[in-house]
């Protein structure tokens, strides 16, 4: 049987037929303003480009969009390479064609890198949020804070590196191997959860309870305390709200955040050995759980795209732009539902 010969319309065959089986890139790209980004990454990387080597061969805010598919997929960034130049939806998405050069897993790793340096991704999400402000999405009528362990790899150490660590030491042998000890997440920590023993890093988030958006967002590593990790994202400007959290974040040291807040205590009250709930506490804490569990849809919806989610980077540094970038790319998804949801409603309305 004779070879097709390639048509001139081919590529865009393909793209129509990716499209009518529903790209959910393409509904991403068509509600985002990615535009936002750019000034901020512009001055971000205007301060590398005076270095060796000029200025990057990439659209910034193309790279920037490279990140948010691979937190929206939990893919490497050798995996990463590979899906853009195989997949035509990914292409797409960027901006890109056959024909185009894709940034290799290095300038990926590189360009990741330079938003480590002043809290540069934390400044995106606040830029996105300012947005969801604007277009209403946040309701301001109540607040909630979880926290959820993000898996870091496990470390292979010796059981005295391991008690050094654990004395906020770094041990004698690492320091005279540069190259080893770079290759060690001395930040990372053990906890057990559940009864399962996790290693990484808590991504503590507080959610907006009507709409499910995320407002703001600590990292620590895993062993710090639910209600200590989760204190940097109370504010003052969530005054007269209340505030859900489960009874993880009840005691005095908490509550006094809250209070200072000028927020509503509506955290679950936990029962404790010879002084159990009473029966009107159990009703009250059934009561909130109905708000409550509206932040387990985050987490899950995290865990339904890629799994368990876990980090491949080193150090709280690395781990601070990761798990911004995946809180943002939870926060662009949503928004993204919303508008769908919004231009249905005028359609059958018309």
């Amino acid at each position: 049987m004779p070879k097709k010969m390639r048509g001139l319309f081919d590529e865009q065959d393909k793209m129509d037929r990716i499209s009518k089986l529903g790209d959910p890139l393409e509904r991403l790209n068509e509600s985002i303003e990615w535009s936002l980004f750019r000034p901020l990454l512009n001055g971000v990387f205007a301060k590398e480009a005076k270095g060796p080597g000029g200025r990057p061969a990439f659209d910034y805010v193309m790279m920037f969009k490279i990140l948010i598919l691979q937190e929206y997929f939990g893919l490497s960034d050798e995996q990463l390479e590979f899906q853009i130049t195989d997949r035509f939806s990914f292409m797409r998405f960027l901006g890109l064609g056959v024909y185009n050069k894709v940034p290799d897993s290095n300038t990926i790793w590189n360009f990741r890198e330079q938003l480590s340096k002043e809290d540069s991704v934390k400044k995106l999400f606040a830029i996105f949020h300012k947005e969801l402000t604007k277009q209403g999405m946040i309701i301001n009528k109540g607040k909630i804070v979880d926290a959820s362990i993000i898996d870091a790899p496990i470390q292979r150490n010796s059981k005295e590196e391991n008690k050094e660590l654990k004395d906020a030491k770094i041990p004698a042998a690492w320091q005279d191997n540069l190259q080893k000890l770079s290759h060690k997440d001395i930040d990372a920590k053990w906890v057990t959860k559940n009864g399962e023993d996790r290693f990484g890093y808590k991504n503590s988030i507080k959610v907006d309870s009507k709409k499910k958006f995320i407002d703001n967002y600590n990292v620590t590593d895993a062993a710090t305390h639910d209600s200590v990790s989760v204190k940097p994202v109370l504010s003052k400007k969530d005054k007269g709200q209340p505030l859900y959290g489960d009874s993880a974040f009840c005691g005095g040291a908490f509550e006094a955040a809250v209070n200072k807040c000028g927020m509503i205590n509506k955290v679950h009250e936990k029962g404790y050995r010879n002084n159990p709930l009473t029966e009107k506490q159990k009703q009250s804490n059934n009561r909130k759980s109905k708000i409550r569990a509206r932040v387990e849809h985050i987490f899950g919806h995290l865990h339904q795209r890629v799994g368990k989610p876990i980090i491949r980077t080193i150090g709280m540094v690395r781990a601070r732009v990761k798990i911004g970038l995946m809180n943002l790319t939870y926060n662009l998804c949503r928004f993204t539902y919303y508008k769908r949801s919004f231009t249905k409603t005028k359609c059958a309305l018309n």
